[in-house]
């Protein structure tokens, strides 16, 4: 019997011997596959890991630079940060917070190239539609109206299609086309939450054009008031006075 359970192993064996000549190379292939991919899925992980607290540290050093107001600092530090960490999100924001301090101190230039780097590098789709409608009220003060429009004229989201709007109306305001502007500032009304902030801001835009807003309700709401049953004259009428019963 242990001669037989000999010659069994012996023959397994054998036929463990014969599969691993044949697929060895294949499943140690694989296996160095499965665990490399592992090793740089994890370095890769860290990697990003380490960019990210270094694009934050800078991206603190800009935050600094704009409490203080300080222009030629917040420039510097996110020239140095689209240089070293451009992409990651902390340079797109700190490029939207830059420009806002630049223009603030008359650097429009400065502020355009930096809202400009954001709309063509930023993998995030919202801040390149910041950055654009930023750099279209920068060509709007240059009066420079084509361009302006220009930078509206698509890659934006549902969610920025009333904002878009409003800056058109803006554009438009300021050629003196009140008519256009008036379609688009109903267009964002219409479209902004009721009570967004935002809203309040193109209602008073609305107002300077002879418009009142209040009365831009959406088609459905004055459908649905038209169909509201009215009361009967019998029922508007009170009861004779006599009448107890």
């Amino acid at each position: 019997m242990a001669k037989h359970l000999d010659l069994e192993e012996q023959e397994q064996l054998d036929q463990l011997k014969a599969f691993w000549n044949q697929y060895g190379n294949m499943i140690s292939a694989a296996l160095i596959v499965v665990f490399g991919t592992i090793a740089a899925y994890n370095g890769y992980q860290y990697w990003q890991r380490s960019q990210s607290m270094q694009a934050s540290s800078l991206f603190d050093e800009v935050e600094r630079a704009v409490k203080i107001g300080d222009a030629s600092k917040a420039e510097r530090a996110f020239n140095d940060m689209k240089d070293k960490f451009g992409g990651t999100v902390y340079a797109a924001q700190a490029g939207l917070l830059a420009a806002r301090t630049m223009q603030e101190k008359g650097n429009t230039d400065g502020a355009k190239a930096a809202l400009t780097w954001v709309s063509n590098s930023s993998a995030d789709a919202s801040y390149p539609a910041i950055a654009k409608m930023r750099i279209a009220g920068l060509l709007i003060e240059s009066k420079n109206y084509d361009a302006a429009m220009q930078q509206l004229a698509g890659g934006f989201g549902k969610e920025f299609e009333p904002l878009v709007a409003d800056r058109k109306g803006d554009i438009y305001m300021a050629q003196g086309k009140k008519s256009e502007a008036k379609t688009e500032y109903e267009k964002a009304y219409k479209t902004l939450e009721e009570r967004s902030e935002y809203r309040r801001l193109v209602e008073v835009k609305l107002n300077a054009l002879g418009v009142d807003a209040k009365l831009l309700m959406p088609t459905v709401a004055v459908a649905a008031q038209s169909a509201m049953p009215m009361p009967s004259a019998s029922a508007a009428l009170p009861a004779p006075a006599g009448d107890k019963k």
